[in-house]
């Protein structure tokens, strides 16, 4: 935005499905610490066995910190690794192709409302939203043009 840089925090499950998303102004232990608690807040969300991330040193902090505060449990691994969070950077794909066709951002609310609504859109068409199955494109038409009031 504006030649500056801003970053892109993404969850995704095993399976592939996106569970949340949050973009800060930096990447530092408070941004991570503040993802891993958006994620974790919602009980539709579980707490996973391993939570793979990339090499930034700011993971480890913030984990450690939401161990301490007993927002995840003493079970739970951090494992940063290079290639494991392949899934997610090939899940941010889609992402990355959207937000490059745009050419840049004027402000951060606006880089924030394009990325929800690609974000929004990407789940759907995952299957994240309930009785909508993966791959059912009416159902999902439907389903968006009832929640903007658009004639299908």
């Amino acid at each position: 935005m504006k030649g500056q840089e801003k970053y892109l925090y993404r969850a995704v499950d095993s399976t592939g499905q996106t569970i949340d998303f949050l973009l800060t102004a930096k990447r530092d232990a408070a941004a991570a610490k503040r993802f891993f608690r958006k994620v974790f807040r919602f009980s539709c969300n579980p707490i996973p066995r391993v939570i793979n991330v990339d090499k930034n040193p700011a993971y480890p902090a913030a984990f450690r910190e939401l161990k301490r505060e007993g927002i995840l449990p003493r079970r739970v691994r951090l494992r940063q690794c290079k290639y494991l969070n392949n899934l997610v950077e090939q899940d941010h794909r889609v992402v990355k192709k959207r937000t490059w066709l745009a050419k840049g951002y004027g402000s951060f609310q606006s880089a924030w409302r394009t990325l929800e609504g690609i974000e929004t859109m990407n789940m759907i068409r995952k299957g994240r939203v309930r009785w909508i199955v993966k791959g059912d494109v009416s159902a999902q038409a439907r389903f968006v043009a009832n929640l903007f009031g658009i004639a299908a």
